[in-house]
């Protein structure tokens, strides 16, 4: 249940919608019933929606971490004031429905995974892009979020199959990407990080940043303003159309004429945005709940640690221990939109977690929630200008690692429109690739998680 302070100031809140279907996120809906949102404290002040016509040097559509970042950056390091459109509250989507684990990653893939597709020295270049946007990531919490949970990332191993694999990527890791992953026998993860139930051993990796992701996000949002970005939410973009060299942004009440646009939108990218984004990305949904706070028998029977956690298998779990003490966890959740309130995809989650902590078995779940996160079709993201003609970029596909990586693809993407293209990386040449079989996606979907949860429960 969500805090009784939090009211809604705006539309109800729509848990059914789904970005394949719907055409619009819709206009001023209220946030998800997120624990970040009820916890964050009153949102800050904003420039309210668009109310008449009006000129911008640049409009970026979404209010999340990325078209934050981006506009952030665009006034920061190149001197442009940005105009971000935005269709409910500031962010509404992705960013305050995330589990808030900040990594070294983007998009879905290893780094055995990156030499095998790009081979070695692309990889490496990868890894070092990486790395200095954890660095701005860093330097971005500190700034925005007045209790960050440090202290690395801890991928535990479900099976022996799974914690050889672990072995072998941290070995790579070191040897290759300089980066000092170490593994560690199922004794001492539970001695001294978390007693799961069925765990074999873990990686622990260094970097990682536990954050609270709304505060981060209104963090954002101050900084935006105060540099000079203007931010309207309740201002849904309901066209895109040329407009000599430039663009027009229709709004339901105005519309922003424009020399460049940016596109920030995430899993929440609605077909009918633009041409470019069309079947560019799968939106999957991910469940999350927050429990009650735990006793300190509770805390020292089951995750010791504020590390944050994620399990091995393909439909992961990820999970946490808050600074005050509850137990965040997430995984997959339903395929549509129409169907995500069913009540077994709560379910899945509290099975998951008394299966991994039998001790908390009945504990009182006190927020439950679900979002979109934007999966590429060859798992890994693009910020791009699909044309190079067209004034038009877009960053999106991080595949739900976009936490820490959204800081570095909102610079990046500032940089673009700025006229600043970085070279020598995949993320950064060519779309979004497309899929073949777009409007039969769901049904695969479908017997993909039955295979996955399969293979993942397998000896």
């Amino acid at each position: 249940m969500a805090d009784p302070q939090l009211r809604p100031t705006g539309a109800p809140y729509d848990p059914t919608y789904d970005p394949l279907t719907h055409a619009t996120p819709g206009t001023n809906r209220n946030y998800a019933p997120t624990y970040w949102v009820a916890t964050a404290g009153p949102p800050p002040a904003d420039d309210g929606p668009i109310t008449g016509d009006t000129d911008a040097d640049v409009v970026i559509v979404g209010s999340g971490f990325t078209g934050l970042s981006c506009a952030l950056s665009l006034a920061r390091d190149h001197g442009i004031k940005a105009t971000v459109l935005e269709a409910n509250r500031v962010a509404w989507g992705c960013s305050t429905r995330n589990g808030g684990q900040g990594q070294t990653a983007s998009g879905r893939l290893s780094r055995s995974q990156w030499i095998a597709r790009y081979g070695r020295e692309t990889a490496l270049k990868l890894h070092a892009e990486i790395m200095e946007g954890f660095d701005y990531f860093t330097d971005l919490v500190r700034e925005f979020d007045p209790d960050p949970q440090a202290g690395g990332h801890i991928y535990v191993a479900h099976r022996p199959r799974t914690y050889e694999k672990l072995a072998s990527e941290s070995a790579l890791a070191n040897a290759v990407f300089g980066y000092r992953t170490r593994m560690m026998g199922v004794d001492e993860l539970k001695r001294d990080w978390l007693d799961e139930v069925g765990a074999v051993g873990a990686l622990h990796e260094p970097l990682g940043i536990g954050i609270h992701p709304a505060k981060f996000a209104f963090g954002y949002l101050r900084a935006a303003r105060a540099a000079g970005a203007k931010v309207h939410p309740s201002s849904p973009v309901l066209g895109i159309d040329r407009d000599g060299a430039g663009f027009r942004v229709r709004t339901p009440h105005g519309t922003v004429r424009t020399r460049a646009i940016a596109i920030a939108t995430g899993g929440y990218t609605s077909q009918g945005l633009h041409p470019h984004l069309r079947s560019r990305v799968m939106p999957i949904l991910s469940n999350a709940l927050v429990t009650r706070p735990l006793t300190p028998e509770e805390a020292t029977a089951t995750i010791r640690t504020t590390t944050f956690v994620t399990d091995t298998r393909t439909l992961r779990f990820y999970y946490r221990r808050l600074p005050d003490n509850r137990v965040q966890i997430g995984s997959r959740s339903a395929i549509t939109g129409a169907d995500a309130t069913h009540p077994r995809h709560l379910q899945l989650l509290v099975d998951g977690l008394h299966a991994k902590f039998p001790v908390l078995e009945g504990i009182r779940v006190d927020y439950s929630w679900w979002g979109w996160v934007d999966v590429s079709h060859d798992m890994m993201p693009r910020i791009v200008q699909p044309e190079s003609a067209v004034p038009l970029f877009y960053s999106l596909g991080y595949g739900g690692n976009g936490v820490s990586f959204s800081a570095q693809a909102g610079r990046r993407l500032a940089g673009l429109v700025a006229g600043r293209k970085p070279a020598g990386l995949p993320i950064f040449e060519g779309p979004l690739p497309g899929h073949p079989f777009a409007p039969f996606r769901r049904i695969g979907q479908r017997m993909l998680y039955r295979w996955y949860h399969h293979r993942d429960e397998a000896a």
